[in-house]
């Protein structure tokens, strides 16, 4: 319970970052792989054996051991929370870094500005289950040079692939019902949020004979784009 308490206390607290109002959730929150607290923990070890030394044998030098143990405990905590309060944020708006202990920095960049993502393995992370992420173009702008550390790393891009497939096929989708334009890169499954079918019904004008004994009908090419972009609101509804 101390130790849930701790990590509580030290939290970086992403929730109070995000734009609620605009209907911003987070999609992922990424922590480092717990092997970034290796060292940490064998400098704890460390001092506490040379407490233990110090207890039980009557050695000299104890007041030089007993800085050495305030060092290295020191150095531990240090690392640990420098380690703990570095996030990596995915929402379905965009993309956040929060670092920082005493003095916070808080990397913004949009969804559509991720363009190119690099996945690192290394043998030893395939093992233990890390990887590095490098980002290429925009986003390398605003912090986002490099993620190491990253656990589960395969499933962390898949879900970062996702909502950069959801963000932009949404827009593009908007862009060809409001124009008017054949969706040439169709893979049969239509924009997100509306099939096929509802595609080509909502943009196929009615027959002649309909609207000449009948009051005409507006486009239906608003409301189609309104039914994408109230489908981008639902499916990203925090269901909690």
């Amino acid at each position: 319970m101390a130790g849930i308490g701790l990590f509580r206390i030290f939290d970086p607290k992403v929730r109070r970052h995000l734009i609620s109002d605009e209907g911003e959730v987070v999609i992922d929150e990424v922590r480092h792989h717990w092997v970034v607290f290796t060292v940490p923990m064998l400098e704890v070890v460390l001092a506490a054996a040379l407490l233990l030394t110090m207890a039980t044998t009557a050695i000299g030098g104890q007041p030089v051991l007993l800085a050495i143990v305030l060092v290295l405990l020191s150095h531990a905590f240090w690392q640990f929370l420098t380690q703990h309060r570095d996030r990596f944020v995915v929402t379905n708006m965009r993309v956040m870094r929060i670092r920082g202990v005493f003095s916070q920095t808080v990397a913004t960049t949009p969804i559509a500005r991720v363009l190119d993502i690099t996945l690192q393995k290394p043998i030893i992370g395939r093992m233990l289950g890390y990887g590095h992420f490098v980002f290429e173009s925009a986003a390398q702008d605003q912090g986002f040079r490099e993620i190491k550390w990253v656990s589960r790393p395969d499933d962390r891009d898949l879900t970062i692939q996702r909502v950069i497939q959801r963000t932009g096929l949404r827009a593009s989708a908007s862009v060809d019902v409001l124009q008017g334009d054949e969706d040439s890169d169709d893979d049969g499954t239509g924009p997100i949020g509306m099939d096929s079918a509802q595609e080509v019904s909502a943009s196929t004008p009615a027959p002649a004979a309909a609207q000449s004994t009948s009051r005409p009908t507006p486009p239906q090419s608003s409301s189609a784009s309104k039914s994408i972009f109230n489908s981008e609101r639902g499916n990203w509804t925090d269901n909690e």
